[in-house]
C-alpha cells in the first residue's frame, strides 16, 4: 500500500509540529519552510522531501533521513551526525560547514551543492556520489574515490589525508593546496584537474598518475626550475 502525502508550505515548524505531522504516517513534503535552529534529532523523516527550505544550524542528529530529497535548501552548520541518509538526494543545496560525522551515506548523492568546510569524519559511504560540488576545506579523510569519475569537484584546501583516488578520472575540478598526506593517486587521470600548490615532497604520491604537459611544466616551476 502506498503512503499518502502531506505538503507543508511556508511554515516555521518546531519539533512538536513535526512530531504531530508524523503521527499520520504520511510522506511529508516541506516547501519554503524555515527549520533554522530546530531540534529534529532522532525523528523518523524517511522519504520526506525538502524544497527551498531553511535549515541553518538545524539538528538532525541520528535522524532517519533515508530516501529523502533535498532541493535548493540552505543548511549551513546543520548537524547530520549519525543520521541515516541512505539513498538521500541533495540538489543545488548550500550545506557549508555542515557535519556528517558517522552518518550513513550509502548511495547518497550531492549534485551542484556547496559543502565548503563540511565534516565527513567516519561516515559510511558505499556508493556515495558527488557531482559539480564545492568541497573546499572539507574533512574527507580516508574516503575512497577509487575508479570513480569525479565531475567538477573542488577539493581545494580539503583534508584528503589517506584518501584513495587510484584509477579515478577527474573531469575538471581542483586539488589546489589540498592536504594529501598518505593519499593514493596511482593510475588516476588528473589531466583536467587544477593541481596548483603541489610541492616536490608530494610528487611521489602521484607516481603512476596521468598529467598533462601543461601540468608537468607547472610542477617543474613549483620546484624552482626554469622551463624553456
Amino acid at each position: 500500500m502506498s503512503r499518502s502525502t502531506i505538503t507543508v508550505t511556508g511554515e516555521t515548524p518546531d519539533r512538536a509540529r513535526v512530531e504531530q505531522l508524523l503521527l499520520d504516517g504520511a510522506i511529508l513534503v516541506f516547501e519554503e519552510c524555515d527549520f533554522s535552529g530546530a531540534d529534529l534529532s532522532r525523528l523518523n523523516l524517511q522519504e520526506a522531501v525538502f524544497r527551498h527550505c531553511q535549515l541553518g544550524e538545524t539538528s538532525l542528529y541520528a535522524a532517519n533521513l533515508a530516501h529523502t530529497q533535498w532541493q535548493r535548501c540552505r543548511a549551513g552548520h546543520a548537524d547530520f551526525e549519525s543520521a541515516d541518509l541512505v539513498d538521500a538526494r541533495f540538489a543545488s543545496c548550500d550545506l557549508n560547514n555542515s557535519s556528517w560525522r558517522r552518518a550513513k551515506l550509502a548511495s547518497a548523492s550531492y549534485r551542484s551543492c556547496k559543502l565548503t568546510g563540511a565534516n565527513f569524519e567516519e561516515a559510511s559511504y558505499l556508493g556515495l556520489a558527488f557531482e559539480d560540488t564545492l568541497l573546499v576545506g572539507a574533512d574527507l579523510r580516508r574516503m575512497s574515490f577509487r575508479k570513480m569519475k569525479l565531475v567538477g569537484l573542488d577539493f581545494a584546501d580539503a583534508d584528503l589525508s589517506g584518501c584513495d583516488f587510484r584509477d579515478a578520472v577527474f573531469e575538471g575540478g581542483s586539488l589546489r593546496d589540498a592536504h594529501i598526506k598518505d593519499t593514493r593517486f596511482e593510475g588516476a587521470d588528473l589531466r583536467e584537474a587544477d593541481l596548483g600548490g603541489l610541492k616536490l615532497l608530494n610528487a611521489k604520491l602521484f607516481l603512476g598518475a596521468t598529467i598533462s604537459p601543461r601540468q608537468a611544466a607547472a610542477l617543474v616551476r613549483e620546484m624552482g626550475l626554469n622551463v624553456t
